[in-house]
C-alpha cells in the first residue's frame, strides 16, 4: 500500500530542499525523522512536516502500523516563481527570482494481514512411508 502526501508553494528553493530528501530516500520513517530532527536546514523542518503528514495519513485512513513504513520516494518538484526587480546604479534594474517547490514524500507499508483459517489437509499414507524409507535408502549406500 503507497501513501502519498504533499505540501505545495512551499517558499523554498528546489535545489536545496533536493540535498535533503535525497538523504532520507529508502530509509525507514523512524530513522528518517531522527535525521531531519537534527538537520540544520529550513529544508529538513519543512520536509519533517510533511513526512509526519504523511504518516499520520497511513496510520488513519489506511491503518497501516507505522513500524513498517519505508520511504518509497521523496520528490521536490519546482513550483511558480516570483521575479521582481531591484533598482541598481545608473537607471538599471537587476533581477530578483524568488523560487519555491512542491514536496512530495510517498511511503510504502504493508497491510495489517487479516487472520486466515488453516485448512488442514488429510495425511495420506504414501507421505508416511516416504521420509522411513529414504534413511534406509541413505543406509544402503554408506
Amino acid at each position: 500500500m503507497e501513501v502519498k502526501s504533499t505540501s505545495k508553494y512551499v517558499r523554498l528553493s528546489p535545489k536545496k530542499a533536493r540535498d535533503v530528501a535525497r538523504e532520507i530516500q529508502g530509509l525507514p520513517v523512524s530513522s528518517a525523522l531522527d535525521i531531519l530532527t537534527f538537520t540544520p536546514k529550513k529544508a529538513a523542518q519543512l520536509i519533517g512536516k510533511t513526512l509526519k503528514t504523511a504518516i499520520a495519513d497511513a496510520e488513519n485512513n489506511f491503518s497501516l502500523d507505522t513500524g513498517t513504513l519505508v520511504i518509497k520516494e521523496a520528490v521536490i518538484g519546482a513550483a511558480p516563481t516570483q521575479r521582481r526587480f531591484k533598482p541598481r546604479a545608473k537607471g538599471s534594474a537587476g533581477p530578483i527570482i524568488r523560487r519555491s517547490s512542491h514536496i512530495s514524500i510517498t511511503l510504502v507499508g504493508s497491510a495489517p494481514e487479516k487472520k486466515k483459517k488453516i485448512a488442514r489437509k488429510a495425511v495420506s499414507k504414501k507421505t508416511e512411508e516416504a521420509p522411513a524409507a529414504a534413511p534406509a535408502a541413505v543406509e544402503d549406500q554408506a
